[in-house]
């Protein structure tokens, strides 16, 4: 049994900070879509993000423009889906994308599924069901919401895999633009009406929810792997749930509390992996 050394600890702290993120995003996203368009809202939040990345870090590459089409897809499915559905049925269908990176992970990075990870995916499927209160009457925004939890899970390993390839930094500001391009571009006929609070909060998830958590995910996704990271960030839901309640004064009930308790589970599982041996089931 190997013991947790300091780069794995700061990049487990690191996506764990990310996932906070994430969650603080659905609730805070949920109060200003009624106002916005979704695609004008991304095209807005992206070009903020793509233009402080261009200062920082440069114009970037070809992986970055690959990683951007597939994050554009995810995005605007996710928050136009937003629009339509429940902020808690939208959390429960995008957290399907941790049972969907083991699939992606094995054929594009050979990445074998342990024992320990599956108990821990089914664990947080189980759990993510009962804290977003069940599923009923299913509708077209939870169908936008699922196909973004593909292109998410595809995004997770191809950002594990490309990181290896290329230095992080310039994964960055290719992607940004080009998720804003794909936007703006969806969102052309839409009315571009923006006020203070529209754009407060496209700053702060441009600052936050994209280049703090794209960094941290593209140097720190290879340190744990890509299905390790899946069961750290079945923890969003459980964020995105306490801050409705803050926010949006969403109530919890028992069977959510028991939920939040199973995902808390399978993120402790997700540790506890970086801690042993693996064993191989497929």
């Amino acid at each position: 049994m190997e013991y947790i050394n300091n780069k794995k600890f700061v990049a487990i702290l690191n996506l764990v900070a990310v996932t906070l993120i994430w969650g603080l995003t659905f609730p805070v996203q949920k109060l200003v879509l009624p106002q916005i368009s979704p695609f004008v809202y991304n095209a807005i939040r992206f070009w903020i993000a793509a233009i402080i990345s261009l200062f920082v870090f440069g114009k970037g590459n070809k992986y970055g423009i690959l990683l951007g089409v597939v994050l554009g897809i995810a995005y605007a499915t996710q928050t136009w889906g937003l629009s339509l559905t429940t902020s808690s049925k939208s959390g429960f269908i995008t957290a399907f994308y941790i049972v969907l990176i083991p699939i992606f992970s094995y054929f594009i990075e050979k990445e074998r599924v342990t024992k320990l990870q599956v108990i821990g995916f089914a664990i947080a499927i189980i759990g993510e069901y009962f804290l977003s209160g069940g599923i009923d009457n299913f509708n077209f925004g939870d169908f936008l919401t699922f196909i973004c939890a593909v292109f998410y899970a595809l995004h997770v390993v191809l950002i594990t895999k490309f990181s290896k390839v290329v230095p992080e930094k310039t994964l960055l500001t290719s992607q940004f633009f080009t998720v804003a391009v794909l936007n703006s571009i969806l969102g052309i006929t839409a009315p571009w009406i923006i006020n203070l609070e529209i754009l407060g909060v496209a700053l702060f998830t441009a600052v936050f929810a994209t280049i703090y958590a794209l960094i941290a995910q593209t140097k720190y996704q290879k340190v744990v792997s890509s299905n390790t990271s899946a069961l750290i960030f079945v923890g969003e839901p459980i964020f995105a749930t306490v801050f409705s309640m803050l926010i949006l004064s969403e109530k919890l009930s028992r069977g959510q509390i028991f939920g939040i308790v199973l995902t808390s589970i399978a993120i402790l599982l997700s540790i506890i992996q970086i801690k042993t041996k693996r064993y191989d089931i497929i």
